[in-house]
């Protein structure tokens, strides 16, 4: 006769096995209920816009609505902290950006590491950003930007989308370019810093082209450069920083998708085969082109990639101007 510890040994493995095959069957089924999108910025930025955008096409491709989730303040921290330690069932996604997964985590203590605790399902986004000034700052040039900035040390305003994002970056990269100074206004988003800019509170920003594009072609903001190596086809006019004098001022934001890596392995799987066909669906790759964006290419591998490359190129940088 088996010994009660032997009937209790094969009850755990029998347990087990039970709750192994049920994890597989749900799986398998999911998702049975919408997904919500952490965006660790306000509506209308370019976080926002590229959530709004894969949206659509993962909803074909999962038969389930996106939830859109906007998490703003401390350069995204929060919203990966909310996911990395919130419900790891594969229903809450991350848009993740530079700021929280490449610039921040070298420079600050943080309670997640980016490798360990987050899985890269796809890149969405990627866009140049443009350099533009108030139309009361009467300047028409980065060169002259930068005179009237040595003329006046420590007077002109330049806003961006918070302590630590790439508009803040840009901004420091400008300092040390054009060897000038001056006040660095941090706001909760692009969005927020451009509609001071239309006022005239502040006197510059570095903003994603598509965002501002708008307001440039209105007449309401003057766009000096665009931190890419090739200009824009929304703004095919404005050159490029390195066109005009300051070749280092060369910055992009980007987001991508990222799931917890504690969610089922079958579930991160299933998300991953949806994100990449997603990503390669016509109506995203027409939607992006209206930001003047190319679809990056497809697949997780491929933003993993482009992560470990962002933080070689970034690391150096962030740890050798002012953050804050």
């Amino acid at each position: 006769m088996r010994s009660d510890g032997a009937r209790t040994a094969k009850g755990i493995v029998a347990a087990l096995a039970l709750a192994a095959a049920m994890g597989v069957g749900h799986a398998q089924d999911f998702p049975l209920r919408p997904i919500t999108l952490n965006v660790p910025f306000t509506a209308g930025g370019p976080a926002d816009a590229a959530a709004r955008t894969i949206s659509e096409a993962l909803r074909r491709q999962l038969g389930q609505s996106l939830v859109i989730e906007n998490r703003p303040g401390a350069c995204g921290i929060p919203a990966v902290e909310a996911l990395v330690h919130g419900e790891a069932d594969g229903y809450t996604l991350l848009v993740g950006g530079i700021a929280p997964i490449v610039l921040i985590p070298p420079i600050q203590k943080v309670r997640y590491d980016v490798e360990k605790d987050l899985v890269p399902l796809g890149l969405i986004w990627r866009s140049p950003q443009v350099f533009a000034v108030s139309t009361k700052v009467g300047v028409a040039s980065v060169t002259e930007f930068a005179a009237r900035a040595k003329a006046n040390p420590g007077k002109l305003t330049i806003g961006s989308a918070g302590n630590g994002t790439v508009t803040h970056l840009a901004n420091e990269l400008l300092r040390r370019e054009a060897g000038i100074d001056f006040i660095h206004v941090p706001y909760r988003s692009t969005a927020n810093s451009l509609t001071d800019l239309v006022g005239g509170h502040i006197d510059a920003i570095f903003g994603d082209v598509a965002i501002l594009q708008p307001q440039v072609q209105a007449g309401s903001i003057k766009a000096l450069a665009i931190t890419s190596t090739e200009r824009s086809p929304l703004l095919p006019d404005l050159a490029t920083t390195a066109e005009v004098g300051f070749p280092k001022v060369q910055t992009e934001v980007w987001y991508g998708l990222m799931a917890p890596s504690r969610a089922p392995a079958a579930v991160l799987s299933r998300l991953e085969n949806a994100v990449a066909a997603a990503q390669a669906d016509p109506a995203f790759k027409e939607a992006l082109s209206k930001y003047g964006i190319n679809a990056p290419p497809p697949g997780r591998e491929f933003f993993a990639r482009f992560i470990r490359a962002e933080l070689e190129r970034w690391t150096p940088i962030v740890q050798s101007v002012k953050m804050n």
